[in-house]
Formats: C-alpha cells, sequence, structure tokens
C-alpha cells in the first residue's frame, strides 16, 4: 500500500474525478480558505478543468459558502454541508470567540450578539449580496449605531457563527456578506449521531488514510465524539497500520490510478496539510518549517510524487521555485502554465 499515493487520490489531488467546484467543497466536507485568493486555486486544482469562472458562478449563487467556523479560521462550505457542519462546529467556535472577545477587554452579550446580527442581516439585504465591512460601517453609523472597527469585526464573526451573515458575491480582494435567509435553505437540524457519522464519512472518504487524532484536529469536536462518530461508520471503515500507527480506511477508498512523475503547485493553507495533526507521511519533519510555522502559518508548497519538496511564488511574474528536497532538474513549466491560465481567467 502507498499512503502517499492513496492521499493524493482521495484527496482528488491526483486523478480527480469532479468537474465542479461545489461538488469538490460537498466531497471535501471544508476546505480552508483562510487566503481569500488562494482559496479559489486549491479548489480548482482539484478539479477535471480548473476554471475561475466556475468557481465565482458557484460561489456567488451560494452553493460554496466561505465563512469562519473551524479553529478559529475560514473555510469553503457547500450550501449541501452548511447546516450539519453549522449544527456540529458553531457551538465551539462560538466560544471560542466569546473568549478572545473578552481577552481583547471587550464586552459583548448573548442580547448585544443576537441583536446586532439581525441588524447586520437587515443591512445586508440592502446591498443584494455584496456589503463589505465598510458597507456594514457607514450603514451602522447612519443608524446611530456606534461600533469600532475591532468590535465590528467581532460581531460579523458572530453574526456568521449564528447563522445570520454567510458569504456574498466574490471579488478580487475583498470578502463581502450575504444574508443567510437570502442565499440557503431553511435550517436542517440533525439527529446527533447522524451527523457524527455524516463528518466522519466526509472526513474519512476524502483524506484517508488519517488517524483519531488528524480527525480531532480537523473537526475541532472532541475525542469522544470523534471515537462516536467513527464506531458509527461501522464496517465501513478498517484500520491499517502505517509506520507503527493506526490509520483509518474506508471500504470505497480510491486506491488506483496515481502516477509517479508529477509535480503539483500547492497554494498555502491548503487541505493536503491542514487536514492532519501529524504529516510527516508526506512531509519530512526535518523540513515541516519550510511549509508552516507554530503560528499556523503555512506556506506554498510544491510536491512531487506527493511528497513536499519545495515552495512557490504564487505572485511571481514567473515561476519561481525553492526545493529543499531531491533533486529537481526538470522545470515546472507545465504546473506554471496551468495555474497562470487559471488567474488570467
Amino acid at each position: 500500500m502507498n499512503p502517499v499515493g492513496i492521499r493524493m487520490l482521495n484527496q482528488q489531488l491526483a486523478v480527480p474525478q469532479f468537474g465542479r467546484p461545489a461538488e469538490l467543497v460537498d466531497y471535501m466536507g471544508a476546505v480552508q480558505a483562510q487566503d481569500y485568493r488562494m482559496m479559489r486555486w486549491a479548489v480548482a486544482m482539484r478539479t477535471t478543468k480548473p476554471s475561475h469562472e466556475r468557481f465565482r458562478q458557484e460561489y456567488d449563487e451560494g452553493k460554496i459558502i466561505r465563512l469562519h467556523l473551524m479553529r478559529g479560521t475560514w473555510q469553503l462550505v457547500s450550501s449541501g454541508n452548511y447546516w450539519l457542519l453549522m449544527q456540529l462546529c458553531a457551538p465551539k467556535a462560538i466560544a471560542t470567540t466569546m473568549g478572545w472577545i473578552r481577552s481583547n477587554g471587550i464586552d459583548i452579550s448573548e442580547q448585544e450578539a443576537q441583536a446586532v446580527g439581525e441588524l447586520l442581516s437587515e443591512i445586508a439585504y440592502t446591498f443584494n449580496g455584496g456589503a463589505t465591512k465598510e458597507d456594514f460601517a457607514a450603514a451602522l453609523s447612519e443608524r446611530g449605531v456606534a461600533l469600532d472597527e475591532h468590535r465590528l469585526s467581532f460581531h460579523l464573526r458572530l453574526a456568521e457563527l449564528q447563522g445570520y451573515l454567510c458569504s456574498g458575491q466574490l471579488l478580487p480582494m475583498k470578502a463581502t456578506y450575504a444574508p443567510v435567509s437570502s442565499v440557503l435553505p431553511p435550517r436542517e437540524i440533525y439527529d446527533r449521531d447522524e451527523a457524527l457519522a455524516r463528518i466522519a464519512k466526509i472526513y474519512f472518504r476524502s483524506r484517508q488514510p488519517a488517524t483519531l487524532e488528524d480527525f480531532v484536529w480537523w473537526t475541532g469536536l472532541g475525542a469522544g465524539d470523534c471515537k462516536r462518530a467513527i464506531e458509527l461508520l461501522g464496517d465501513y471503515i478498517h484500520i491499517e497500520k502505517i509506520r507503527g500507527r493506526e490509520f483509518y480506511l474506508t471500504d470505497d477508498c480510491r486506491t488506483r490510478g496515481f502516477r509517479k512523475g508529477g509535480y503539483l503547485l500547492v497554494p498555502p493553507y491548503d487541505e493536503y496539510l491542514i487536514s492532519y495533526k501529524s504529516r510527516d507521511i508526506v512531509l519530512d519533519p526535518d523540513f515541516s518549517h519550510r511549509a508552516h510555522n507554530n503560528s499556523g502559518i503555512f506556506q506554498p508548497i510544491v510536491l512531487r510524487d506527493g511528497l513536499v519538496c519545495g515552495n512557490w511564488k504564487p505572485y511571481s511574474s514567473q515561476c519561481t521555485t525553492d526545493f529543499f528536497l531531491g533533486e529537481h532538474p526538470s522545470p515546472l513549466d507545465r504546473e506554471w502554465k496551468l495555474y497562470r491560465r487559471f488567474l488570467a481567467k
């Protein structure tokens, strides 16, 4: 068994199966979206025909939603998984956000959060799905509501987590917001076990091979919930020993189609690394600092045969790479042209 090849196949980085960005996001459950521009490439490179226009269309239609949800950071989720993930992850995210608010010397009560969330949703309606943070600030000021920039940022995040706001239109450089009620179907409530089983299936199907610790890290749920989620999958999932550790694989795991000899230009904060607590399957620990630091900053990386071997510069005018593992005599012209073609469109 080749764990690197299996991970490439199931992460859709080798022989992708989906043509539409929204289908890919739905399959992945959540796609890290810290970098507003590069999140588009993270999705598109996992589709059969990378298209910026297709991504923009499905984002603007609300088939792909960007919000703060897991680990206090940005993710893309599909409209089909939105309420499932909100039910499972939002309570902890709200508690974490409230902790950050208090640590900044700010006091926001539940009553204030609800009142401002409703007001922000009302304001968002008037901007047809394209309200920016500056739009909210101006509209609130006109209504006599005084919120400084810091407090407004916290309220925007709380409004996301409480289901008042979601992402709006895709602008080149700036996030926008829309009211959830105008974009997404009515809230759906899941049985707890059903929700846990669904998120476990999504995670292991798209990230395998992966460990329990990886699953706990990615979801932010407690270890007890994650163990229960795996148990609920029954015979659909099984354990394989890799390098002395227990990894889970599903019975419909993709194992065929991976071919060696290829490079990939992978964006920063990509799910290929950030999905896992331990990354040594694909990243030599001696070079982990070249891919990410201990503060949660992830760099653009180059893969060769699924292994992290270097860095690249996404916004350079030409293909600029810096390899730290192995010899790489071949230029990455093909990969660079594919990326630039996507960017140009």
